[in-house]
């Protein structure tokens, strides 16, 4: 399994032998300016909520590829109107992919459309393939339902929101770590504009301080499980 890191809560992952993004905002993120979307490629697009910051590049990509999109009925069914192909889900609920099993889990958040439309409840995703687990928790708080995971899956590596006021901060990332029984960690919505700036050595040593691994990936980089 391939994770790379297109910036704030946007992911690759090749897994088998399939493509999927993560919540695809790069076109007007200055910080990915490097990232050409028409080179990336896309089996599948999940979405983690609807707002603008984590869905701006869905219909381009989407309608280039002809990847299905996966995420809450609400999200789902949006874009299915639009002609795009879809997979809805609903918390709890899990499906066996071509490249792995999916299950839609809890986040505390929000989640409209950019025009005020319903977005559904947010959500994350726990993907099990080529015997790797991991979590993209999406946009959330700290929320006690994170030790449901480790209940049914032993995870690999756990993607967390670490920039405070619209997520969780690194503290509380800390936390949810030891929730999900999962130490080794990559930080995702982070840095993007003034309100989740964040000092990266002192949330690296908070996480170390812990026992704990806090990856910061350079925009494009990526690691491989």
């Amino acid at each position: 399994m391939k994770i790379t890191f297109y910036g704030h809560g946007s992911l690759g992952i090749q897994v088998g032998g399939k493509h999927i993004l993560v919540d695809p905002y790069i076109s007007a993120n200055p910080n990915a300016s490097h990232i050409n979307i028409n080179e990336l490629t896309a089996d599948y697009i999940l979405l983690t909520h609807a707002h603008g910051d984590h869905i701006l590049d869905v219909e381009y990509i989407a309608g280039r590829t002809n990847a299905v999109i996966v995420s809450n009925y609400e999200i789902a069914t949006h874009y299915a109107n639009k002609g795009l192909k879809s997979h809805p889900m609903n918390h709890g609920g899990s499906w066996n992919f071509d490249f792995g099993k999916v299950k839609y889990v809890t986040a505390i958040h929000s989640s409209s459309f950019p025009d005020g439309s319903n977005g559904g409840n947010p959500g994350g995703f726990v993907i099990e393939g080529e015997h790797k687990n991991i979590y993209i928790a999406g946009d959330t708080a700290l929320t006690m339902d994170m030790k449901l995971i480790p209940m049914r899956t032993k995870l690999d590596l756990a993607i967390l929101p670490i920039g405070n006021n619209f997520t969780m901060d690194v503290e509380d990332a800390i936390i949810a770590s030891d929730f999900i029984e999962c130490d080794k960690i990559l930080g995702a919505h982070y840095d993007t504009f003034g309100y989740i700036e964040i000092n990266h050595e002192e949330a690296i040593r908070k996480f170390f301080d812990k026992g704990k691994d806090l990856m910061l990936l350079e925009i494009g980089e990526s690691i491989e499980l």
